[in-house]
């Protein structure tokens, strides 16, 4: 059964008691919106947290004893946002530190500790999602060989971990527009040589995938083919438009720019080269506007914008089937990781914690009867 979780990176929380919190004031009115017992978290622990937790085992039993305690579970960590997730100004600041700062590597070893803890006995496998190594500047093939070293002591700590424990914590590299690893296939091409596959794969965030408008069912049979697999699917959609440059759409896009999150733009060309733009205010300005845009904004699953915007749902059906036709058993973790309700426009969902439980229950939901087999929450 494929383990189906929440991205708790959509509350803000900086402690243990706030992480505690939000057991209470969201995840386990969720469990019961969508009716399981077991509701899954794809939990997110800022750095200091995570340390905290790590150096201590009666914390990491407290946490353990307080998820069980509500019917929730934990096969995956969010360690892609190292603190300040909810601050008032985001924008480049997730993608530090990079991995070529010893910071990064301490974090997610801080994060493999505490997920050997928390893993339900039913758990195959443990996954932590990450950053795609650093925004792409300034980057030089000096900072290749240091993440590299990062990441071959990193395998080096999750093998012990999985000689010692029974099963492994994976690591998930997530590419996205403008990073270093900007998209699957430069992931593909810089890991593959590099890492040891039982315990460093992908994380194929659909939002990301979308806005790079690489084929997904192509882009799945490349890991594959590489030797790397899919640990962890983010399940998201990207806001799409197909005539961006009209009055009405130029008006809705509007209504998306934020100053709290960066929101990367591609416009595919009819010869099929992608332009790009860093956020989406630079983009209404920038960018020609004469051909279909996909906009790094993760919008909720089971409501689509209204026209002339759209979702890339789709990308996201696409990618699961042509997992499900590649995978030999169950499919890689899967997460709902709809990060942006409380910058969404008014119109689109935002509302208070009411509609934010209602909305994420809604998206599980749809992601149990679009994605997965029928009783596959877990």
């Amino acid at each position: 059964m494929t383990p189906l979780s929440y991205c708790t990176n959509v509350h803000p929380a900086e402690d243990l008691a706030g992480v505690l919190a939000q057991l209470d004031r969201y995840a386990e009115p969720i469990r019961r919106l969508v009716g399981v017992d077991v509701l899954g978290l794809g939990l997110w622990l800022p750095a200091v947290l995570a340390g905290e937790l790590a150096a201590a085992p009666a914390l990491r039993a407290k946490l353990r004893a307080e998820l069980d305690a509500r019917g929730l579970e934990v096969h995956t960590l969010n360690a892609f946002p190292y603190g300040g997730f909810h601050d008032e100004v985001v924008k480049h600041s997730v993608y530090r530190p990079e991995w070529t700062n010893e910071a990064r590597l301490r974090y997610t070893a801080d994060c493999a500790t505490v997920l050997a803890d928390l893993l339900p006995d039913s758990a195959v496998y443990g996954s932590i999602s990450t950053l795609p190594l650093a925004w792409r500047t300034p980057w030089s093939p000096a900072d290749d060989e240091v993440a590299t070293t990062a990441l071959t002591s990193l395998t080096t700590t999750l093998a012990g971990m999985a000689a010692a424990n029974g099963r492994p914590i994976r690591l998930a590299v997530e590419p996205e527009p403008g990073c270093v690893l900007d998209t699957v296939a430069d992931a593909v091409s810089w890991l593959a040589p590099r890492v040891d596959p039982r315990y460093i794969g992908l994380c194929l965030d659909t939002c990301h995938l979308a806005v790079s408008f690489a084929d997904p069912a192509a882009t799945v049979e490349q890991i594959y083919r590489s030797g790397l697999e899919v640990v962890k699917v983010q399940a998201s959609a990207a806001l799409q438009v197909e005539d961006p440059a009209t009055g009405p759409a130029r008006l809705a896009l509007a209504d998306f720019t934020e100053p709290r999150y960066l929101h990367q733009v591609r416009e595919r060309t009819g010869s099929g080269t992608v332009l790009a733009a860093d956020d989406l205010p630079q983009a209404l300005t920038e960018l020609p506007g004469r051909d279909p845009w996909r906009v790094h904004f993760h919008v909720p699953l089971h409501a689509r914008p209204a026209a002339p915007l759209s979702a890339t749902t789709d990308v996201l059906r696409t990618a699961i089937a042509a997992l499900q036709s590649t995978v030999d058993d169950t499919l890689p973790h899967v997460e709902v990781e709809t990060y942006t309700w409380s910058v969404l426009p008014e119109t689109a969902g935002n509302g208070g914690d009411t509609a934010l439980i209602r909305g994420i229950a809604a998206e599980l939901r749809w992601a149990v009867a679009n994605l997965l087999e029928p009783g596959g929450v877990r």
